[in-house]
């Protein structure tokens, strides 16, 4: 493009400015090429004439489209050159705040000066394994680059970090090494990254300091060698030093400070242990106070102290050592103030008598002190023939003074250093090393001195490795790409370097003017200027004889002589260095043990595998042979020397440090300052260097989808892109040499990709004014339609209105006349009505008076005659009344007199002893003639029943004829019976008036009674009332105050609740974490086992399982063992050994003993109860009935029975253990302890069993024995009081055996006549009636179990007519549906329904096929025993005539049939086939084998086994079960630790086992949901709740386990599926960009192509696993919710980094595939499982891309849509948003702020970077399962033939 084209009107330029060094403006005429004048605009719309001329001022800088500010990375853009690279900078880092910004290879770090929350873990977590064209800039990334390819390369790799002081160098070193530690941490437990993060405090309290620039500035430059082994994990490192600034340690300069250890150490003096110290505020001392200011603000010395120590302890340092170090550093401080003072001849001076710092100097040294007095006021010269003591002067003694505090602290800063490099050395060999190099950059003051010389001096050979680096990647590059190489010119710094170092440079100078005995700074200023004035880099200021210029490749710098010798020789007097040697301190004599040592670098390297065997790119400068004492240059030198030498044989990564202002003021930019650095660090070259050739370059792809809109249509149909783009240049760029065409890229001369873009935005730009024209064209045509539509309907409208309103009034007109008509009608009917109203109610009031007078009189009169006759009635009552109460009363006195006589003789009669002689007298003989009497009567009853019989026959006959004669009288005499009949009633009648009489006073009497009573009782309840009212306003008072106080109470316990629950989560979150922590140090335990151990078999006695031992003896806790103090005082005298020899015996006997004692516990609270309820009761005890005395009399009988047992069996247990110890210590060999332990324990075992049956015996004995002294008791108490005594049935069902026992006790005590002789002679009465109570309980007993027996068969009944109704109502809607389809779908409804029952009975006839085969084998094989056994059956029967040999064979065979039939859902199996049945059911088992059976089949079937163990009592089987089994399955997953398939199908067994435990534990509360025969089945003698918190454990670290697998696989996957691929096409644009993508960590390695449909393939994949295997779906809801969490943690952590996704169609995109990720979820029936939940942030996100950001609404709605990103991501992806094109607008600065002072409220956390490592909690609900397992089927595949049916 010609200069014209360029420079046209409206285009944007850069003019220098002198203050912000650029300036934008804009082009306001078309400028022609030769014209003076560029007409201007400046941005406040200033017109400016830019004058153009070719030697004042040449065409201004073009700008850079909008589009391309702010990019990642300076070499994206178009036009590279200085003013683009500043304003991109300054956009980036003032708008954006990004820090950050690439430089082709270098890494542009701008200080903040502010903590910014991007350097956590999570932070490392997303830039690790990244490339580094992905993410955004970031020391991360570089330090990933630098990690990846050493790995890759096999290749050292060095991080070269520069800059000013205070650019924060030190921060980017620390954070690189925190980065490596971090991804590349020790294999082993010897936390090596931990040191090398320690050595950063300590390095930093030694060798930083505040300067005028940074508070923290690094006074040194060091680099340290970080090594790794094959593996890539940190094994160790090393550190170099360079140039410590000796001279701080005596001098600063205003508000500067001195090393920090200075400040902490006197900030920390009042600790006890440093009272030696004899330190007091850094303000007394002078080394420490030059600066006028010894606070650094927000900094607290005393607390980094504490860090720095630390830190000392961390890498080893005893507390001796660092009480040394700590000495020597108070000892400078007292050395700086003690005072010199000059004597009167000004040659010689002294020191004040009784000097207390020089005291404490001596005394913290160890060291002489007049010795030391003597020497520091005095010299000696030695020469060749005498030694001579010379004064010194007051100046010269200071001097000394200071050189030797400044020669003490750089030994004890050399011997720190090695040391920290004796700490992180290791043995192990170094198979690679990443280096940190982090040094000074460039320095220029006002006066500048050796230090300043030395520091540029080191950049200056950097530049020169940097430059070549950069130019051989460049070469490289074109190389690969097969581009025309032509050789681009770069700056070359060699000839500045050779005036420093090469021979009879400017250091050689400097050495020979050393030499010289009076050499001075002025003679060897003079050799300079006549040896090197020739030289173009070096120049002789015009003003200065003492100083000297030297053009660096950034600046000229001028350098003042004064200092130059001195500092370079570093003159130390040897005889204070000899006092120093002889001090009792062995650290400080050993620090000056070697005086020749380099005092400026640590030179030792830890070990063989830190050198580094490399060829100098250019010869080293040869030095002179002479000997002589190494200076300081020379020595740096070397150092630098060998540094390029490690450098060039490493692979280097750049990061140059920028300041940007000098107020360290956050984010605040200087242009000045930036470009000065800018240009001083290489960035500018670097720039140069990519302009020189083709800066911009672009893949085929991405340029193809970029500028494809400037193709034709026929060029789209050309399916090679190479070509179409090859094409479209040739077609658009004329200039061939603009553009080359490389393998994979083009790549394009500055300038191209601008034009470019502008041919795009033109295209743009008329296609959107084209459909502008279309649209504003259909818009009014559309408004033209709708104005004339509203025309024509207003007109109908109006038209219809008037029509209306003339009808409206017609008939409003004809409503009033027939209003007027009837108004008038109905006021004359009114009228008229009223009238005849009137007449007629004065007529009827009129009738109605006269009427009413008549009435009152006939009132009157009938009224007199009522109360006469009452009256009347009344008199004549009261007269009789008194008449007949008079009669009564004679009468009552009369009788009571005859009863008073009557009374009186009876009692006499009853006194006297014959009346009594006469009521026994033949009392038995009467009771035998009664009962024969009976007998007669009885007979005679017969008799005359048969005389009855005919008697009423006869009678029957006779009175026949009677009536019939009866009737014929009674026709004759009607007359007067009807008379007599009449006179009857009548008296009848009378005498039922008297009842009635006497009936009705009786009531009323009653009624009077009654009448009172309730008076008083209303009386008192009113009283009551009203004390109920006044205590129901007291508690309605009481009720308002409880329910504010229960509101209170409510509110605060919803808040407890909603604490207690999230500390739940807390907790259990904290205890799943410390078990994945157990599972992780389990797993590293067993890999340093693996590596440890030999090949070959070999015990591993330390091996555990989950419980506490693999061992075949039971774990004993202390709840098992009792607290007995015999027992633990035995195991204690026998030992740990012995006392487990006999541990299953011990077992045994302490069950035994735990359940006896239990038992007596129970019955002694039973006695307590029963106790209680005597003593409320009183004299009640005689009434209770007799079975709760039998039952407080067998209660009580066990109780001492077994305490006494309990007595014996802890007497016979420690025994017992005795004996075996002693007979173990004895015996010396293990097969007869072991043989005499099982006999032992056989004896004790059959001796256990025949105890037990003889308790009860005895027990039952003596329960009859005291019953019948009971019952004996009772019964006399009965005969005495002569009352029948009552024998009541017992409301406690008695056993079958009781009953009889209780009977036949009985009936053996039958003949003992004395027992019952109370009640006749032989006893036989009492006898037979408690044999027949006896009988009688017995027959109610059956009758109860009879009664619970037809309830259960009714229950079962009930049960199955359930089921039946079940089944009916299933089948009714079947038919119901069936009905309601076409008949076409009723015919394949029916079939189908048809298939599925056809399948079932398959199924279940194939089951009973597998039973019958099974028995078949069974029978054949016993068929085949037995007819082994036939031949000696049959001599057997010969021999010998017994009919009963051969029934033990029936028996046998009719009890296998037995078992057979009744399958109890358990497994048999022998102790000798366990490995093998865990190997088939665990290590063996693959998923696909029982993928075809029931769910979780291992599970059942290792349940089922568990059973049997169970069962038959064994807790040595059911404890080695369980054991070898989780082991197993611990292995299988560690052996698959990366199979998900696997993983799952364990995680489902192991959870279902863990069901079946707690489902069949006995426990109530997971026996809800049981049928009855699932509670038979449930566990009868062991409680295994620890294994059941062991499974628990187990499957929290494999549900662990499934998530880091799933987790690992989903990885790649997400960024690419949510962010890259285009889910919906031609959507996302490509903008262009810059050299990092094509870094060299991307050579080799394609991008991800996965897809959104191969996520959520990989998705559906995991749940189909799960579901197949049977995982509860509560748990694979909590395994999808997981993984969507990584999800949205992966996007969102992406989303953050990257600006190249922060664009509205990338929003599009991610919302797109969030909606396809919830349709997945619905689909799975999971959208209730929290996951749409987790990925919340991420929708956001795409939201918050998509959202309008301008104006204040704006902002508040993406305030209250964005609740759940915290503030800083909302900020961070404000400002990564990249508009597309240019049609797009920028999210402004004002608009960003707004947003944060919104949100400056909230209470977020500050966190940037959603934490990947997250895990949720997980929660197994208890899931019972409703299968029998009697009905589970084994396939015959698995091989487990060995396992028997029971």
């Amino acid at each position: 493009m010609s200069v014209n084209e360029l420079y046209s009107k409206y285009t944007r330029v850069w003019i220098p400015d002198p203050e912000d060094v650029w300036r934008a403006a804009e082009i306001i005429k078309d400028y022609t090429e030769g014209e003076p004048i560029l007409y201007l605009k400046l941005e406040d719309e200033t017109p400016l004439e830019y004058r153009i001329g070719p030697k004042d001022n040449a065409l201004p800088f073009l700008r850079n489209p909008d589009i391309l500010v702010g990019e990642n990375d300076l070499t994206a853009l178009s036009y590279l050159h200085e003013p683009a690279v500043l304003h991109n900078l300054k956009v980036r880092f003032t708008e954006s705040n990004h820090i950050y910004t690439y430089c082709g290879i270098v890494l542009v770090a701008i200080n903040p000066y502010e903590q910014l929350q991007i350097y956590g873990e999570e932070v490392i977590n997303a830039y690790s394994g990244q490339n580094m064209g992905d993410m955004d800039p970031h020391i991360f990334a570089v330090a990933e680059e630098a990690y990846k390819q050493m790995a890759r390369d096999e290749r050292n790799q060095s991080i070269i970090v520069s800059g000013e002081s205070g650019a924060g160098k030190t921060v980017s070193a620390k954070y690189a090494m925190r980065f490596f530690a971090t991804v590349g941490g020790s294999a082993n437990d010897t936390n090596v990254e931990e040191k090398v993060l320690a050595s950063s405090p300590i390095m930093e309290a030694i060798g930083n300091a505040k300067t005028t620039r940074n508070d923290n500035s690094s006074r040194f430059g060091k680099y340290i060698q970080i090594g790794f082994d094959r593996s890539y994990h940190i094994i160790g490192a090393n550190m170099r030093t360079y140039l410590l600034e000796k001279s701080r340690v005596v001098f600063q300069a205003e508000d500067e400070r001195n090393y920090h250890i200075f400040y902490q150490l006197c900030a920390s003096a009042s600790l006890p242990e440093f009272k030696d110290l004899a330190l007091t505020s850094a303000e007394d001392f002078i080394f420490t106070s030059q600066g006028e200011n010894i606070f650094i603000e927000g900094v607290n010395d005393a607390e980094d102290f504490e860090k720095t120590r630390e830190a000392f302890t961390l890498l080893g340092v005893n507390d001796s050592n660092q009480s040394s170090i700590f000495r020597i550093i108070a000892s400078i401080l007292h050395l700086g103030n003690v005072e010199i003072c000059s004597e009167r001849d000004g040659d010689s001076c002294h020191i004040l008598k009784n000097d207390p710092h020089l005291a404490h100097f001596c005394q913290l040294l160890g060291v002489e002190l007049e010795q030391m007095e003597h020497w520091l006021c005095h010299r000696k010269l030695v020469t060749t023939s005498e030694t001579y003591v010379k004064n010194m002067s007051r100046k010269q003694a200071a001097n000394a003074r200071d050189a030797l505090a400044k020669h003490i602290y750089a030994h004890m800063f050399d011997w720190i250093v090695e040391y920290v490099n004796k700490s992180l050395h290791t043995s192990s060999k170094q198979h690679s090393f990443i280096g940190v190099l982090d040094i000074y950059g460039f320095e220029t003051f006002e006066i500048n001195s050796f230090e300043q010389f030395c520091i540029n001096y080191a950049n200056e050979k950097l530049q020169q490795q940097f430059n070549q680096h950069v130019f051989k990647l460049e070469q490289e590059e074109y190389i690969k790409e097969q581009i025309p190489w032509t050789l681009i010119d770069f700056y070359d710094n060699q000839p500045c370097i050779d005036v420093i170092e090469a021979k009879l440079g400017i250091l050689d100078l400097l050495d020979e003017e050393c030499k010289v005995p009076k050499g001075t700074d002025q003679n060897w200023c003079q050799k300079l200027y006549d040896r090197l004035s020739s030289s173009v880099h070096f120049q002789k200021p015009r003003m200065s004889n003492t100083s000297f210029i030297v053009i660096h490749f950034a600046d000229k710098v001028e350098y003042q002589c004064d200092g130059f010798l001195e500092k370079n020789r570093d003159t130390v007097y040897e005889e204070q260095i000899n006092i120093l040697k002889a001090s009792k301190f062995q650290l400080v004599a050993d620090l000056f043990q070697d005086t020749n040592k380099d005092s400026s670098i640590s030179t030792s390297s830890s070990s063989k595998s830190s050198r580094v065997n490399v060829r100098a790119s250019k010869p080293t400068p040869k030095v002179p042979n002479k000997e002589h004492r190494k200076t300081v240059g020379h020595q740096f030198r070397s150092s630098l020397q060998l540094l390029m030498e490690t450098l060039n044989a490493t692979t280097p990564h750049y990061v140059r440090c920028i300041k940007p202002n000098d107020k360290k003021e956050a984010f605040s930019f200087e242009s000045r300052r930036a470009v000065q650095q800018l240009r001083a660090c290489g960035v500018l070259e670097t720039i140069r260097i990519s302009a020189a050739g083709y800066p911009s370059r672009w893949t085929y792809p991405d340029f193809f989808n970029r500028y494809r809109v400037l193709m034709k249509k026929s060029d789209m149909t050309v399916g090679d892109k190479k070509l179409v783009c090859r094409n479209l240049l040739e077609t658009l760029v004329k200039d061939p040499d603009k553009f080359q065409f490389g393998k994979t890229k083009i790549f394009f001369r500055a300038g191209q990709v601008a034009y470019l873009e502008k041919l795009r935005a033109d295209k743009f730009r008329s296609a959107c004014i084209k459909i502008q024209k279309t649209v504003r064209g259909w818009l009014q045509r559309v408004r033209y339609q709708k104005i004339r539509k509203s025309a024509i309907n207003l007109q109908r409208y109006g038209r219809g209105y008037m029509a209306r309103r003339y009808a409206e009034q017609l008939r409003l007109t004809r409503a009033a006349l027939i209003c007027q008509k009837q108004y008038r009608m109905v006021r004359e009917r009114r009228d008229y009505l009223r009238v005849r109203q009137a007449v007629v109610t004065i007529q009827a009031f009129t009738r109605g008076m006269l009427t009413r007078r008549i009435f009152q009189e006939f009132l009157l009169d009938h009224k007199a005659m009522i109360i006469q006759k009452h009256v009347r009635g009344w008199l004549t009552r009261r007269k009789f009344r008194r008449a007949r109460n008079a009669a009564i009363t004679i009468q009552c006195a009369y009788r009571r007199m005859r009863a008073k006589r009557e009374l009186k003789q009876l009692k006499i009669e009853a006194r006297s002893a014959q009346h009594l002689k006469k009521l026994n007298t033949g009392m038995e003989n009467k009771i035998v003639q009664l009962q024969r009497k009976m007998d007669d009567q009885t007979n005679d009853l017969k008799t005359q029943n048969e005389q009855l019989v005919v008697a009423k026959a006869s009678l029957g006959s006779e009175v026949n004829k009677l009536q019939k004669e009866l009737e014929m009288m009674r026709s004759r005499q009607g007359d007067g019976s009807q008379l007599t009949s009449l006179q009857d009633e009548l008296e009848k009648l009378r005498a039922e008036l008297q009842e009635a009489h006497t009936h009705m006073k009786k009531l009323e009497e009653k009624h009077s009674n009654e009448k009172m009573g309730l008076e008083q009782r209303v009386e008192e309840l009113d009283r009551e009332n009203s004390m109920l009212k006044s205590e129901k306003e007291e508690m309605n008072r009481r009720i308002l105050h409880h329910s504010k106080s229960t509101e209170d109470q409510e509110s605060s316990a919803s808040q407890s609740v909603g604490r207690v629950q999230a500390e739940l989560d807390d907790e259990r979150q904290s205890y799943q974490n410390l078990l994945r922590e157990f599972s992780r140090l389990e797993q590293r335990y067993d890999n340093l086992q693996e590596a440890k151990f030999q090949p070959g078999h070999k015990r591993n006695n330390s091996t555990q399982s989950s419980l506490e031992s693999d061992s075949n003896y039971p774990s004993i806790s202390t709840s098992e063992l009792g607290d007995t103090d015999d027992a633990i005082q035995l195991v204690e005298e026998m030992g740990v050994e012995k006392a487990a020899m006999d541990i299953g015996v011990f077992m045994k006997l302490q069950k035994r003993v735990r359940e006896l004692e239990q038992e007596r516990k129970r019955l002694q609270v039973n006695l307590e109860k029963m106790e209680d309820q005597v003593n409320c009761k009183g004299i009640e005890p005689k009434t209770t009935s007799e079975q709760e005395s039998e039952d407080l009399a067998y209660s009580s009988l066990k109780r001492q029975e077994l305490e006494s047992e309990n007595k014996k069996l802890k007497n016979d247990l420690n025994e017992l253990r005795k004996a075996i110890a002693d007979r173990a210590s004895q015996n010396s060999s293990s097969n007869e302890l072991q043989d005499g332990y099982n006999l032992l324990f056989g004896q004790l075992k059959a001796a256990n069993e025949e105890l037990e049956v003889r308790k009860e015996e005895v027990l039952i004995l003596r329960t009859q024995i005291v019953s019948a002294a009971h019952q004996k008791e009772e019964t006399t108490n009965h005969i005495e009081t002569n009352n029948v005594p009552e024998w009541t049935n017992s409301k406690k069902p008695i056993d079958k055996e009781e009953a009889v026992s209780a009977y036949h006790g009985l009936c053996e005590s039958k003949n003992k006549a004395s027992d019952w002789g109370y009640l006749n002679e032989d006893g036989e009465l009492g006898l037979a009636y408690q044999g027949l109570k006896q009988v009688a309980r017995l027959l109610e007993a059956q009758l109860q179990s009879q009664a619970r027996k037809h309830e259960d068969e009714l229950a079962a009944f009930n049960t199955q007519i359930e089921l039946l109704k079940d089944d009916i109502e299933k089948k009714q809607e079947m038919l119901n549906h069936t009905m309601s389809l076409s008949p076409e779908a009723q015919v394949e409804y029916s079939v189908q329904q048809e298939i599925t029952r056809l399948t079932n009975d398959n199924l279940d006839l194939k089951e009973l096929v597998e039973k019958l085969e099974k028995n078949e084998r069974k029978l054949k094989k016993q068929l085949r025993i037995y007819m082994k056994k036939v031949p000696d059956l049959e001599v057997s029967l010969t021999a010998s005539s017994q009919p009963t040999k051969a029934k033990p064979q029936l028996t046998r065979q009719v009890t296998v049939q037995r078992r057979e039939k009744d399958f109890e859902g358990m497994l048999e199996y022998y102790k000798e086939d366990e490995a093998l049945l865990v190997k088939t059911l665990i290590t063996d088992m693959k998923p696909n084998a029982v993928s075809a059976t029931v769910p979780c089949l291992p599970a059942y079937i290792l349940f089922m086994c568990i059973r049997h163990a169970d069962y038959i009592n064994d807790d040595q089987k059911v404890h080695s079960l369980l054991t070898s089994n989780i082991n197993a399955i611990k292995k299988v997953l560690k052996k698959n630790n990366n199979d998900f398939e696997m993983t799952s199908f364990w995680l489902a067994n192991t959870s279902r086992l863990l069901h079946c435990l707690k489902q069949y534990s006995g426990d109530e509360a997971f026996m809800t949901q049981n049928t009855a025969k699932q509670n038979e089945h449930c566990l009868k003698n062991f409680d295994l709740a620890e294994y059941r918190q062991v499974l628990s454990d187990l499957s929290i670290q494999i549900y662990q386990q499934l998530i880091k697998v799933a987790e690992h696989m989903m990885q790649p996957m997400i960024v690419s599926a949510m962010l890259e691929s285009e889910s919906i096409p031609s959507l996302a644009g490509v903008k262009p960009m810059g050299y990092r993508n094509r870094s060299s960590s991307m050579d080799g390695e394609g991008p991800g192509s996965y897809t959104l449909e191969a996520l959520i393939k990989q998705l559906g994949q995991f749940h189909s696993v799960m579901g197949e295997h049977g995982l509860d779906p509560e748990i694979a809801s909590q395994v999808v919710r997981q993984l969507f969490y990584s999800i949205n943690a992966v996007t969102l952590n992406n989303l953050l980094l990257r600006k190249d996704v922060c664009s509205w169609s990338t929003g599009m995109q991610l919302r797109y595939n969030i909606s396809q990720m919830e349709e997945w979820l619905r689909g799975k029936n999971l959208h209730q499982s929290g996951a749409v939940v987790n990925i919340e942030p991420v929708i956001q996100a795409a939201q918050l891309l998509q959202v309008k950001k301008k104006t204040s609404q704006d902002a508040e709605a993406i305030c209250s849509l964005c609740t759940s990103l915290t503030m800083q991501q909302i900020v961070k992806i404000l400002n990564l948003y990249t508009p597309l094109n240019e049609f797009e607008e920028r999210v402004t600065v004002s608009f960003i702020r707004n947003i944060q002072n919104r949100l400056k409220d909230r209470n977020d956390v500050p966190m940037l970077l959603v934490d990947t490592k997250h895990t949720f909690p997980v929660l197994f609900p208890y899931t019972p399962s409703a299968l029998s397992l009697e009905t589970l089927h084994i396939p015959a595949n698995l091989s487990l033939d060995f396992l028997t049916r029971v």
